[in-house]
């Protein structure tokens, strides 16, 4: 903006004022401009577009240095060392490999808190698969499961996975499983199913390799937001890491028996290539020899992202039989990828309630138990020795237990309720007078307000199995009150 100088990205302020969806080109964005005079939220008038690059640019080692860039997302490392990766793997397909880290975007406009951020938390998993098998030996546990899609037309649809991928709105079983096991994931951690949807990447908005892209999104007050990334990458990324890299990353799959084929075999004549290609030409005689396309009167190989035109009288042509034990192949790439920060936010805001208690309004964090951060509060009712020193022996059993436990005397107790209401505390446990006579205590249950008498040396059995299920708190213990 030329008034307040703020700075936005075009294409999502056009659809945003306008609706409309744009062709990411400086063209489009000053047609529109010029067409609707569209102009800043202050009113100012816009300068020209211009291209931006949304990865952080920095320098490597001392002085001038090497170009570098920090990384827009974790899943390049993971190619880089496919190599060791699929030797770890004894060279069989499939296989995956997780990665969680931080990744760096330099976003144009950060904004809603931590929806759109330039540093952010990301997990994702490159699952590598034969590109002729592209099912999972788990698809069948899913395929039963009602899911809401939107696919690339726009269309709602509520349907079983496996009715999905037979009428081809999924493209594999591999995608239809990792959108199934995706959807179980968000449900466990508290993403509501009537918030959430897997909606079809447009062939506009789809990355120009991915065969089929789908996204796990929520609704928030912020509207639909992208939780996961389903993608079917192809080989996209392996073939291109090979060709720069002059690496082959590839596996071998053996035939079960063995079969004999004439080929055409490439050999290089480094008397002629040297002299024409000089630094290049070892490089080039083993593209040469690697080379299984077409030949007529000369054949293209690609080097250092160049294409070099190579005549015939380079090479020699050889016809071999070969007896062939095995086909090299590029694994094609499925990609889950998590956004760890949205999925925080999500889940916070889907858990956040509030609910009328002795006629209060009283906000609660319907956490999931297991998920809780704080699981359980000790509570002496009075502060006085004989009711702390009860509660914090408590205190210690269940963290050496391995419960989340916090220890919390200040305050009434109606107020401490009220504190570990707010920040998810699925229970809590007081200890009062009866607990000095019998060695039994409360236990108060979050999401209902309701209390059981309990046994001290009952607590951590009952706890855990509380914690790990949805089991009410009665089957446990004597109502109280």
């Amino acid at each position: 903006c030329e008034d307040c100088g703020r700075v936005y990205r075009a294409d999502h302020y056009i659809k945003e004022k306008m609706q409309v969806e744009l062709d990411e080109s400086i063209e489009a964005v000053n047609e529109v401009l010029e067409t609707y005079d569209l102009r800043c939220e202050c009113g100012g008038k816009f300068k020209n577009p211009e291209h931006f690059n949304l990865m952080f640019s920095t320098r490597i080692g001392p002085g001038k240095g090497k170009s570098g860039y920090l990384r827009p997302e974790t899943a390049q490392g993971i190619f880089i060392d496919f190599r060791r990766l699929s030797d770890y793997f004894r060279g069989r397909l499939p296989f995956g490999v997780t990665q969680i880290g931080r990744v760096y975007r330099n976003e144009i406009s950060p904004r809603q808190g931590v929806i759109r951020l330039r540093e952010f938390n990301q997990a994702e998993l490159e699952y590598f698969v034969d590109p002729r098998k592209k099912t999972h030996e788990r698809f069948d546990e899913y395929k039963e499961v009602k899911i809401t899609l939107v696919d690339k037309f726009d269309n709602e649809f509520r349907i079983k996975l496996d009715d999905a991928v037979k009428k081809g709105i999924i493209a594999n079983k591999l995608l239809g499983y990792f959108i199934g096991k995706t959807r179980e994931f968000l449900l466990e951690i508290g993403v509501k199913e009537d918030k959430m949807r897997f909606r079809q990447h447009k062939d506009d908005e789809k990355a120009h390799y991915a065969i089929d892209c789908w996204d796990a999104e929520a609704l928030t007050e912020y509207g639909w937001i992208e939780l996961v990334g389903i993608a079917d990458r192809g080989d996209y990324d392996l073939k291109r890491h090979s060709q720069m890299s002059g690496e082959e990353m590839n596996i071998f799959i053996q035939f079960k028996e063995p079969a004999k084929a004439g080929r055409k075999k490439l050999k290089p004549i480094m008397s002629k290539l040297g002299p024409k290609f000089r630094s290049k030409a070892k490089a080039i005689a083993k593209k040469i020899e690697n080379y299984d396309g077409d030949v007529e009167n000369s054949i293209v190989i690609e080097l250092d992202d160049e294409e070099i035109n190579i005549g015939k009288e380079f090479f020699e042509i050889e016809e071999v039989e070969e007896e062939i034990y095995g086909e090299k192949i590029i694994p094609h790439i499925v990609e889950p990828s998590f956004g760890l920060d949205r999925m925080v936010y999500t889940v916070l805001e889907h858990s956040f309630d509030r609910d009328i208690v002795d006629g209060e309004e009283r906000k609660v964090l319907r956490l999931k138990r297991w998920l809780a951060p704080v699981q359980v509060a000790v509570l002496p009712l009075l502060t006085k020795d004989e009711f702390i020193n009860v509660a914090q022996e408590i205190t210690e059993t269940l963290k050496k237990s391995g419960i989340f436990t916090e220890y919390d005397d200040s305050g009434s107790i109606g107020r401490r309720y009220r504190r570990y209401d707010e920040i998810g505390t699925p229970f809590c446990i007081t200890i009062d007078h009866q607990t000095l006579n019998d060695g039994t205590v409360t236990l108060r249950d979050r999401d209902t307000t309701e209390q059981i008498r309990i046994k001290i040396d009952d607590l951590i059995s009952a706890l855990w199995e509380l914690i790990n299920t949805d089991r009410e708190i009665f089957k446990f213990g004597v109502k109280f009150r």
